[in-house]
């Protein structure tokens, strides 16, 4: 990763996990590697939060990823998957993720944001309004042009397989 700050930046990191999952799912048939994906989103700088944003599907292991993400040093928000009259499935954190950023802007030199979300281009301008630091890292194919115009830093994953979980054999 490209040294992106001085080693006292205060850093808030923020993970639509949803977004990263269907990514690493439908372009790689994997599964997102959340621990180096915070590595490198701090990159030696002094991280002030990470918070994760999950949606509970009520499936297998889900319970156990959540646990995971906590013992790598994210802080979980789960919300559950709504289940709308004729069957249509809601779950996003957009407005949640908008507001952490929002709340926790004046005490962070970063944003740190792991979404390919386009719907966050004007939350990324409004941080940098505030003075923050933003950068995106995400899967290019899977990210918004504008959400990558925006950011002041923007890191490919799928320029390098470290950010997948490798299949045990």
């Amino acid at each position: 990763m490209t040294k992106s700050g001085h080693k006292d930046q205060r850093i808030g990191v923020f993970v639509d996990v949803q977004n990263m999952y269907y990514s690493a799912k439908h372009l790689y048939n994997s599964k997102a590697n959340f621990r180096t994906i915070l590595r490198d989103a701090t990159s030696g700088r002094k991280l002030i939060r990470a918070i994760a944003y999950v949606i509970k599907a009520d499936v297998k292991d889900e319970n156990t990823f959540y646990d995971a993400l906590e013992e790598m040093g994210f802080e979980v928000k789960s919300k559950d998957l709504q289940v709308f009259y004729g069957g249509a499935k809601k779950g996003d954190w957009d407005v949640g993720i908008a507001m952490d950023v929002m709340r926790l802007a004046p005490k962070l030199d970063t944003i740190v944001l792991i979404s390919g979300d386009g719907d966050f281009s004007d939350l990324l301008e409004h941080a940098k309004s505030l003075g923050c630091r933003t950068e995106v890292l995400a899967f290019g194919k899977t990210t918004s042009h504008r959400l990558k115009e925006v950011a002041d830093l923007f890191i490919d994953f799928d320029k390098n397989r470290k950010y997948l979980l490798t299949k045990k054999k």
